[in-house]
């Protein structure tokens, strides 16, 4: 519970300064749309580039990788369906929403916790570089196409999401990681330091919008899609990540525990960049990653006091 404990209070704390910096105005008004734009454009790719050029592929292949993509493509499926349904959203809020319900939060606080509870970092190794190299393209190369203007020609449509910095610093980092080619330091090392501003700075946009709105407020908040993706997150995921892992794989022990607890983490912040920089799904991205946080809390230290 100590580890659970540390690695949430590392988060609170920074979106807490986030908070209080939208509440002096230090950064001006538009502080949060250019800090989240600077993540999104250059620390986000900078950190994909430096993680994936330096990796070791040989890691993805793991049951973790196994069970992480099965979930994660699971649970967005299931929102598409019932949101299409039930919810009939466009297909940009749709997409943010199936974001905000899979994609786990594998670097900020999925690093602590692993180092914590589950003692060792490289639990989450796998899933950090499946939503590097396969989820995030997916989802982006969504985004480029049904925000694009509707007069845009074929190749534009064509061409626009391999424009993306995203996809193009992982399509690099990729490149580097296969070919066997490891660059001089000197040559990482502006990567490295511009990459390590992409959590921090995406948990201070983050801080930065919760200033002046409520949470879940009716009227402006969607409750029912950010309910929807709270619950597949934090429960359905798990849930399903523990049944994949027990009687697919036939895990068990430290193995079993430490992916279930991996499938309990909350969506990750990076959803509200990327709903920051299309400018569709904002709040449903703000408070689900909200909502998740606050409720994966007690969901880990129960999955912890069943199967640790």
């Amino acid at each position: 519970m100590s580890g659970v404990v540390a690695g949430f209070t590392v988060i609170f704390v920074v979106i807490a300064i986030g908070f209080f910096l939208g509440r002096s105005g230090t950064l001006g008004e538009h502080g949060q749309f250019v800090l989240s734009r600077l993540v999104f454009f250059v620390a986000t790719p900078a950190l994909l580039f430096d993680t994936l050029a330096g990796s070791d592929l040989s890691v993805v292949f793991s049951p973790t990788l196994a069970v992480a993509a099965a979930t994660a493509f699971a649970v967005a499926g299931i929102y598409l369906a019932v949101a299409t349904l039930w919810l009939r959203r466009p297909l940009p809020e749709l997409t943010i929403g199936a974001l905000a319900s899979s994609y786990v939060n594998s670097a900020n606080l999925g690093i602590p916790i692993a180092v914590f509870v589950l003692g060792d970092a490289s639990f989450v190794a796998p899933l950090l570089l499946f939503q590097i190299m396969i989820f995030s393209p997916i989802a982006l190369t969504v985004l480029d196409i049904s925000t694009m203007r509707r007069d845009a020609s074929l190749l534009e449509t064509i061409t626009t999401p391999f424009k993306n910095p995203i996809v193009l610093a992982g399509a690099a980092g990729l490149a580097v990681a296969v070919s066997g080619w490891q660059p001089p330091e000197a040559l990482m090392q502006p990567f490295t330091l511009i990459g390590n501003a992409s959590v921090p700075g995406a948990l201070l946009a983050f801080g930065l919008s919760l200033y002046g709105v409520r949470v879940l407020e009716k009227g402006a908040s969607p409750r029912r899609d950010v309910a929807l993706a709270s619950v597949l997150k934090i429960v359905v995921q798990p849930l399903l990540g523990y049944l994949m892992a027990r009687f697919v794989l036939g895990l068990d022990g430290h193995d079993l525990f430490a992916i279930v607890v991996i499938s309990c983490l909350p969506t990750a912040q990076n959803v509200f960049v990327y709903a920051s920089r299309y400018q569709r799904g904002t709040v449903l991205a703000r408070d689900a990653a909200l909502v998740t946080t606050l409720g994966s809390i007690p969901v880990i230290a129960l999955v912890a006091a069943v199967l640790a």
